[in-house]
């Protein structure tokens, strides 16, 4: 209470305080006064022995307790105040730092999102996804008999799901759509935690065959469909023709990024799913697990309990289990996995701009530190200590870093909405992505930290020096060692403008390589769209079905500019994994699937191969004769052939799929070329590469009863692609109304996707190495012009006594380029260490070592160019330097 009432004393208290030293010094005055001494002289050797009255008081105030606090804010007031005595520097300044702040902000708003927040389900950490592990196919679909043991046997989880995607074509509200769709099990939901909005979820019942038709629909197909109609819960609404009783609304942002997960419509139950190849227990049908593990359970303790399940159902099942496992993997890392690397990598360069901007603003500092000099150096006389005057400058360089900040948190929003918009479907939870309380932290940390890093030399440096010297100059001239030190942090920028130069090069390098590989195929005016027949095809027999596929075709291939047209079912370059296992005819029949061979089958049209432009190796490309009534064939790739039949006889051979009951011979009829199927630049890292082609008019009557709702078209044409697609369209409608065409990308777009990762890392770090371009460029004009302006006088002596106006220029221009020249050789250096370590985890260059001569050579001579240009300005000014007047300066 003491302390308190002293505090709000206090100006009293100094005013007492004050008027007791003045009280001392008088009756000191007057006792000498009284010794015969004037009062001129006296009053002068009484001070000599007070010493500095301010400071006295200032110790005295310390007593209190409270002069720190009152301190600050006065260093506060006190920095305000001069920063707006120079908005020029205060200006450039925020503005420097609310770039670096901003980038480093924006881009830590979607590490954030993506990787650090949890998964936006209650526990989420205890959710994983389940694999089926094949000796061939590390990461595969599981049967649903297989799940159904698993699920029986397991002692790990509280709740384990599985699911698998679909389509349906929704009908009877407005105009007919394609929905995207995922059966799923019973507990799915339950398994999330995810509640419904309005209704409730799949019962037990439901999900078996036979129990009717239920579905659970998104909010947004509920509001964009159904008007958001309370009343529609409980009516019936049509599914590729069939009637689905709607029981559930869930919410429209429930979506998991992962397998097929993406803004889903529609839900239906798995077990009701009539496909007979459901209880084939060697049948994937992409199915792919998620469970959630009982309290206390570990990952690794889940793994070994389901290791013992597999094993006994290897014994109890030989033919088909043997050899299986399960791979259990972090839903979390399941879903991030793939961006961690390169959003690490993007935000240790984007903390390189932030370094660049804080090297620049110290160097801003460093020169404004001269022109300070005599006031510091008067503040010194007068009493103020070097920590003093540290601590000042110090707050100075924070209040420069909090409006930079602040400003940086409005670039950063702005920022991280232009890049989401901009590449919305590149980042898994982009939607997650926001500013938060976790964001503004990073935001206030980083901008504390910014503002002691670049404001600690340059306070340093200007406390330090000498007061005599700096009030005999009066703040004209600069030390040695400051401009030492200003040339040293241009070093620094240009190393780290280079060290991201030469990232963002090599990424531009891995791109343009990347274009460069032959994909296996011809992508060139290729257009392809989904194809949903007509809803009452559903109910149709397989002849009609046939018909109505023979139809289509004739009528988009009569498409004027229409070179080619093929359907197809998977074959669908970088995004189909589809596999199959086989043995060959001539080898006895291995005792379990497990030791059969793999294989990616694709399921196309007779022209597919033609319009697709892969080359014949081998035997024939697949003709109209290739249907029903005829003998089953295939067309096999290279891989397979050499793999399979390395003596290069595969044409004529037959390979065998089916059970021990039942099998399906097929003869091999062609070879073709390898397509890239899983990317083009991580096709050849995949084990699984083999491929085979079966005709689309060959599939059984129980499979081709389900293609009506869902297939591709491949259309080679010539002129406007996109032009096509109302001519596309209207060849359709002549057929029927009702034929729905979804879809249209071209492929040159669906090999973009497959790139998307590296396009969104490529233009991030282009823009970071723009702005560390721009940044280091600034910062050498800044430290080059000063140097003129203090060297004015010098110049103008070399001048008078008959320097040519182009040695000047070379004198100036050689100064800044001797530095970044220094620059780029510790920036090469860096480089070629730090890349290398960045470019192994985030695994973003294909084609080019972290070493490439070639980029680092045109990254040096872009740095090169913008520090001649940084230099250019201040030389010409040089150049016109009046002798007279420079000599009058002094």
């Amino acid at each position: 209470m003491n302390a308190l009432r002293r505090m709000f004393s206090r100006r009293r208290l100094y005013s007492d305080l004050s008027a007791e030293i003045a009280g001392h010094l008088q009756e000191k005055i007057d006792e000498l006064v009284a010794s015969g001494i004037s009062r001129e002289e006296a009053t002068r050797m009484a001070r000599r022995e007070f010493g500095n009255v301010t400071l006295l008081e200032e110790r005295g105030r310390e007593v209190w307790q409270w002069p720190s606090m009152e301190s600050f804010f006065a260093d506060v007031r006190f920095g305000l105040r001069m920063l707006r005595k120079s908005p020029g520097f205060t200006v450039v300044a925020v503005l420097t730092l609310a770039l670096g702040i901003g980038a480093n902000t924006a881009l830590f708003s979607v590490v954030n999102g993506v990787l650090l927040n949890p998964l936006p389900y209650p526990n989420s950490d205890r959710l994983v996804t389940v694999d089926a592990s094949k000796p061939q196919f590390k990461r595969g679909s599981i049967s649903y008999p297989n799940f159904l043991d698993w699920h029986r046997l397991n002692q790990c989880f509280s709740y384990f799901s599985v699911s698998r995607g679909t389509g349906f074509m929704l009908t009877g509200a407005g105009a007919p759509e394609e929905l995207d769709a995922v059966a799923v099990t019973s507990d799915f939901f339950a398994m999330l935690g995810v509640k419904p909005i309005l209704g409730r979820s799949f019962t037990p019942e439901e999900d078996q065959i036979g129990m009717g038709h239920v579905v659970a629909i998104s909010a947004d197909l509920w509001r964009r469909k159904f008007s958001a109609s309370r009343d529609i819960i409980g009516k019936e609404i049509s599914l590729d023709g069939k009637g689905y009783t709607v029981v559930g609304i869930f919410p429209g942002h429930f979506d998991l990024p992962m397998y097929y997960f993406g803004q889903t419509d529609a839900y239906i139950p798995l077990g009701e799913f009539a496909n007979p190849v459901l209880s084939n227990r060697v049948a994937g049908l992409g199915i792919h697990g998620i469970a959630r593990l009982k309290p206390g359970v570990t990952i690794e303790q889940a793994r070994a309990d389901m290791q013992r399940v597999t094993n006994y159902l290897a014994q109890v099942y030989p033919e088909a289990d043997k050899d299986m496992g399960t791979a259990l993997t972090p839903l979390k890392e399941t879903i991030v996995g793939k961006v961690r690397g390169f959003l690490l990598l993007l935000l240790g360069a984007v903390g390189f701009v932030l370094l660049i901007a804080c090297v620049n603003v110290a160097n801003l500092l460093l020169a404004r530190g001269n022109t300070r000099s005599r006031e510091i150096a008067v503040r010194s006389a007068l009493g103020a200590g070097t920590s003093r005057l540290i601590r000042q400058m110090l707050t100075e360089s924070v209040l420069l870093a909090a409006v930079g900040g602040a400003l940086g948190l409005a670039f950063a929003a702005a920022g991280t909405r232009a890049t989401l918009a901009a590449l919305p479907s590149t980042l898994p939870r982009a939607n997650e992505v926001g500013m938060d309380a976790h964001v503004l932290w990073f935001t206030i940390v980083i901008s504390l930290c910014a503002g002691v890093f670049f404001g600690l030399l340059p306070a340093i440096r200007t406390a330090r020096h000498s007061t005599y010297e700096a009030l005999k100059e009066g703040g004209r001239s600069v030390s040695p060692s400051r401009r030492h030190a200003q040339g040293a942090l241009v070093v620094v920028q240009m190393a780290l403008a280079l060290v991201l130069l030469a990232g963002a090069g090599l990424l531009i390098r891995s791109l343009s390589q990347l274009w460069k590989i032959d994909p296996g195929f011809d992508p060139n005016h290729i257009i392809t769209f989904n194809l949903a027949l007509p809803p009452q095809m559903n109910r149709a027999s397989p002849a009609a079905i046939r018909a109505a596929l023979h139809n289509f075709d004739a009528a988009i291939a009569a498409v004027p500019g229409v070179e080619g047209e093929s359907l197809s079912w998977g074959a669908f370059p970088m995004y189909s994994e589809d596999d199959q296992n086989f043995w060959l005819a001539d080898q006895p029949r291995p005792a379990s699937e497990g030791q059969m061979y793999n294989m990616l089958d694709y399921i196309v049209g007779p022209d597919y191969l033609e319009v697709m432009h892969i080359p014949l190796l081998a035997g024939r490309f697949f003709t109209a004769s290739d249907n029903e009534n005829s003998k089953a064939v295939v067309v096999i790739d290279e891989v397979l052939a050499k793999k399979y039949f390395p003596n290069g006889d595969a044409v004529g051979k037959i390979i065998d799929q089916g059970d021990a009951t039942h099998t399906f011979p097929f003869e091999i009829v062609g070879v073709v070329g390898h397509v890239k199927q899983w990317g083009l630049d991580t096709d050849s890292q995949n084990s699984l590469r083999a491929q085979l082609y079966f005709p689309f008019m060959q599939l059984g009557d129980n499979v081709i009863s389900v293609v009506p709702s869902n297939s591709n078209v491949i259309v080679r044409a010539t002129g406007d692609l996109l032009g096509l697609t109302d001519a596309i369209r209207a060849a359709s409608n002549r057929l029927s109304k009702d034929e729905v065409l979804t879809n249209f990308e071209t492929m040159h777009e669906i090999i973009e996707s497959s790139l998307a990762p590296r396009r969104f890392a490529m233009m991030l770090l282009g823009a970071f190495a723009a702005v560390a371009l721009a940044l280091a460029g600034i910062g050498l004009y800044g430290v080059i012009a000063y140097a003129v302006g203090q060297r004015t006088h010098e110049i103008g002596i070399r001048i008078a006594l008959g320097a040519h106006p182009r040695d000047v220029f070379r004198l100036v221009v050689g100064q800044g380029l001797r530095l970044a020249i220094a620059g780029v050789f510790i920036g090469a250096a860096a480089a070629l260490i730090l890349i290398r370590v960045l470019s192994s985890f985030s695994q973003l260059l294909y084609g080019i070592g972290g070493s490439d001569p070639v980029t680092l050579i045109a990254v040096a001579a872009v740095l090169l160019a913008v520090a001649f240009l940084a230099c250019y300005i201040p030389a010409r000014r040089a150049m016109r330097v009046d002798p007279m007047v420079a000599l009058r300066y002094e």
